[in-house]
């Protein structure tokens, strides 16, 4: 009997998404709840399992091609006209995707067990780790070992989890890193002393939905950036009072700076509300928002995402670093939920120590501004008439200035500086 499964629901609003690479070929036998295929929509890269046990009679779609939701996706012959075939061993037990737990590997059930789900759950992961039966590596590092002959399950990965990275295969091609046994494949393209000609690499999945992100904000959005230096010496002096006492409690978390950024960048929202909005650019209309939100912008082996901290007007310094940190863990290992990347009402984007002295961050898209935290540093400056030591650094904000006017911004970063340079009101805040 042919049975045609049809792309679920994959988040709040999404209605397409990108097949970033099949997992099952034509004519091969599948047992329920094994991965199909991964998709990526603009808010993650989901793994999509098989409701039914069978065989695959017709995958819809290329990779690189887009899916849309509730159209067929694979087509399943099951129940008697089904192939038998042997199971195939251990494929990965997905969970929904707003478990917490990432995916792990079970024994598949036998076929007369198999049960018909009337709704296949997903769960994000990186494209990595989609199948646990390869090397944990992103497209674009397979196709380029590929070309290169590389095995690289005899590469030693030095990305999160032993993935192995783009990097990692440059250096064994530039000779400057571990040899690794050759694969039959076609011969690498020509390359001139010292490398190869040029590289061309499909802009797909994560990547193509940064290029379009930012594309649609730059488009979209009038850009301008408004840049202030902020002397944090008393919030590095007041941190490291928290953090040694922290340090002396039991279960005590290690606070970075971005708990307090979160916190000041609150209050200047309260204050400035018009900042905490989205454009509907369909209906006209600006949205502010009542509730708090905040994304911090992640980098990723596979690029930048944008995880969210709901609610941080109601978490302590404490538990936003535990979020912050949940968080980002979450991300660079490609276990990030849908619901930690979607309903961001402004966005906070740093780099720590290598973020420069300042940028002109880009808008994500459809919010209204974004604040840029750079690197912090020593140096000279005046107080009283007397050159002193203090700890600098730079803010940068950048508006959709079609909502936000020059002096409104101006102000927003004024009202963030001020609790970043006394830390101490944010504790009478949090009182």
């Amino acid at each position: 009997m042919r049975y045609e499964f049809k792309l679920p629901d994959i988040g709040e609003g999404v209605i397409e998404g990108e097949i970033v690479r099949w997992l099952v070929q034509d004519g091969e036998a599948v047992q329920a709840d094994q991965p199909l295929v991964e998709v990526m929509t603009d808010k993650a890269t989901v793994v999509i399992p098989s409701p039914k046990a069978g065989k695959v009679v017709e995958r819809r779609g290329a990779e690189g091609g887009m899916a849309k939701v509730h159209e067929t996706l694979v087509v399943l012959e099951v129940g008697e006209g089904a192939a038998a075939v042997a199971p195939q061993a251990q494929p990965a037990a997905m969970r929904p995707a707003s478990s917490p737990l990432a995916p792990k590997v079970a024994p598949a059930p036998a076929p007369a067990a198999a049960k018909a789900s009337p709704a296949a759950p997903v769960a994000v992961v990186s494209a990595a780790e989609a199948d646990g039966a390869h090397v944990r590596s992103t497209p674009v590092t397979r196709k380029l070992a590929a070309e290169h002959g590389l095995d690289l399950a005899r590469v030693s990965g030095s990305g999160p989890g032993g993935r192995v990275l783009k990097t990692d295969v440059l250096a064994l091609v530039s000779g400057n890193g571990a040899t690794a046994a050759p694969v039959s494949a076609p011969a690498p393209r020509p390359a001139a002393v010292g490398g190869a000609l040029e590289e061309r690499i499909p802009i797909r999945g994560l990547r193509k939905r940064i290029a379009e992100k930012m594309q649609r904000s730059k488009r979209t959005a009038a850009h301008f950036t408004f840049v202030e230096e902020v002397d944090a010496t008393r919030l590095v002096e007041l941190r490291k009072r928290i953090n040694d006492a922290q340090a002396k409690s039991e279960g005590g978390v290690k606070i970075s700076f971005l708990p307090f950024v979160v916190k000041a960048v609150v209050e200047g929202l309260k204050r400035y509300p018009t900042l905490n909005a989205s454009v509907d650019d369909e209906k006209n209309e600006i949205v502010i928002k009542r509730r708090y939100d905040l994304g911090i912008a992640a980098a990723t082996p596979d690029g930048l995402i944008v995880p969210v901290i709901h609610g941080a007007d109601r978490l302590s310094l404490r538990g936003l670093a535990q979020e912050i940190d949940r968080l980002g863990a979450d991300a660079r290992a490609g276990k990030s939920r849908l619901d930690d990347l979607q309903g961001g009402t402004f966005t906070i984007t740093s780099l720590g120590q290598i973020g420069g002295l300042f940028a002109t961050p880009v808008i994500n898209h459809p919010e209204v501004a974004i604040l840029g935290i750079h690197k912090m540093r020593p140096r000279p400056v005046v107080r009283d008439g007397q050159i002193v030591v203090r700890d600098m650094m730079y803010v940068s904000c950048a508006f959709d200035h079609r909502i936000i006017d020059g002096s409104v911004g101006a102000q927003f970063t004024y009202e963030v500086i001020k609790y970043l340079e006394d830390p101490e009101l944010l504790m009478l805040e949090l009182a």
